[in-house]
């Protein structure tokens, strides 16, 4: 089976909604699939704007100057790792509520977990969605927040919340799922399969200057490791709190660390 197949499933739930009642209900788009993936239309009923239930603050911190071993890469070039990550201001089901999620109102704040999934109602995407959902409470001490990101609409995202997880559904998740309806958002973060309007499982930790430090793309048929999400954000965090150390392969918090230096780094070496 092919990869996109392989991703997605062949049915989708009906929500009903209505303006006054976001949690009532309306039907939601069919996705209808064969060997490759079919697009529903977008949704093309009027609605109010959302408004957030959740006040957000951004905190004024001036940025520390970077240091030891930081790139800084070219701005609107690739590899997006060095860069500003692109801001948003999207719609996003929360608590199965509907609220708005600006990125740039976490800088100074928390780090950010960034994740890209192809569709709701798929296969492999629940599994990770719960999974991240599930651990949660480790990234929050980490002063961590959570952000899952697909092309699908905020109804569709809605109506996969209220679905139990024993039918394929996510159940309550501790983090916003941001709909990109308009697809921008995973364009800008180069994950968009244009001919087929859905993103990459692509995975972005940006530090608390809004920085993009790490990403991972996978192809649609791969599931990716919240442990290794995990151990990449301590090491990240580590190097950032020691900036004149660097963190070997498959480094660990309480692994022996390395100074970048021909001859500091041979007490690493001989200590293996």
């Amino acid at each position: 089976m092919a990869a996109a197949a392989a991703a997605c499933s062949t049915t989708s739930p009906t929500a009903l909604l209505s303006s006054s009642n976001p949690r009532a209900s309306a039907s939601l788009p069919t996705h209808s699939f064969s060997h490759s993936l079919t697009i529903p239309k977008s949704f093309n009923g009027l609605r109010k704007p959302f408004q957030s239930r959740v006040s957000r603050t951004v905190l004024n911190i001036r940025s520390q100057s970077r240091r030891s071993l930081t790139v800084k890469a070219a701005a609107n070039e690739l590899p997006l790792v060095g860069n500003k990550a692109p801001d948003f201001d999207a719609e996003a089901v929360f608590d199965q509520e509907f609220i708005k999620v600006k990125l740039s109102e976490y800088i100074g704040k928390k780090y950010v977990i960034l994740f890209f999934y192809p569709l709701d109602f798929t296969f492999v995407c629940p599994t990770e969605i719960t999974a991240f959902s599930d651990r949660y409470a480790e990234f929050e001490k980490m002063n961590t927040e959570i952000l899952g990101v697909s092309t699908d609409s905020v109804f569709s995202h809605l109506a996969w919340v209220q679905t139990d997880r024993k039918s394929g559904g996510l159940g309550d998740l501790k983090y916003p799922l941001i709909s990109d309806i308009t697809k921008s958002i995973s364009k800008s973060y180069g994950v968009l399969i244009p001919d087929q309007g859905i993103a990459l499982r692509g995975l972005f930790i940006i530090d608390k200057e809004g920085i993009i430090q790490h990403s991972t793309i996978n192809n649609l048929a791969i599931g990716r490791s919240v442990d290794e999400t995990l151990r990449t954000l301590q090491a990240l965090q580590y190097v950032q709190e020691n900036p004149d150390e660097v963190c070997p392969a498959g480094w660990k918090p309480g692994d022996k660390s390395m100074k970048p230096d021909p001859k500091l780094s041979k007490e690493y070496f001989a200590a293996i």
